[in-house]
C-alpha cells in the first residue's frame, strides 16, 4: 500500500509540473504572437507601436488589441529601456515604422522555471529562449 500511495504521489507531482510546463510554453508563445503583432503593425501603419507589460496587473498588450491575462500561477516580467517604463513594474517594447525597436525582453516565470521571450533592438527580431527549466 505505501508504495502504490508514494507511486501516485510521484505521478501526481509529474502531472502537476507537465501542465505547470505546457502553461508556461503556450504563455511564451502568445506572448512572442503578441509582439511580432506589434511590430506588424508599426510597419504596416508607418507609425510606433508599443506592446505594453503590466507585472502587477500580471497583463500584456499588442498593438490595438485588448489587454491579455496570462494563466494563473505564472508571474510576468518586463526589462526594457528606462524610456519605456511606465511604473514600478510596468513597461512597453516600442517598434518603429521601419521594424526596429527600443529592444528589451519579457519574461514568464512559473516556479523555478523561466521562458523569455528576447526582442532585439536592432532589427526587431523575436525570439525566445528557455533559461530553466527544474523538471
Amino acid at each position: 500500500m505505501m508504495l502504490v500511495a508514494m507511486l501516485f504521489a510521484v505521478v501526481g507531482v509529474s502531472v502537476s509540473r507537465s501542465i505547470e510546463g505546457a502553461e508556461i510554453r503556450n504563455a511564451s508563445r502568445e506572448v512572442v504572437a503578441g509582439i511580432r503583432h506589434t511590430r506588424g503593425q508599426a510597419i504596416i501603419q508607418r507609425q510606433q507601436q508599443v506592446f505594453h507589460v503590466d507585472a502587477d496587473a500580471k497583463t500584456w498588450t499588442a498593438a490595438e488589441r485588448e489587454p491579455v491575462e496570462i494563466p494563473e500561477g505564472l508571474d510576468i516580467t518586463i526589462n526594457t529601456a528606462r524610456s519605456e517604463l511606465t511604473g514600478e513594474n510596468a513597461g512597453g517594447i516600442r517598434f518603429y515604422p521601419d521594424g526596429a525597436s527600443t529592444g528589451g525582453s519579457v519574461e514568464l516565470l512559473a516556479g523555478e522555471r523561466t521562458w523569455e521571450v528576447e526582442v532585439s533592438w536592432l532589427t526587431g527580431e523575436v525570439s525566445i529562449k528557455r533559461e530553466s527549466d527544474d523538471a
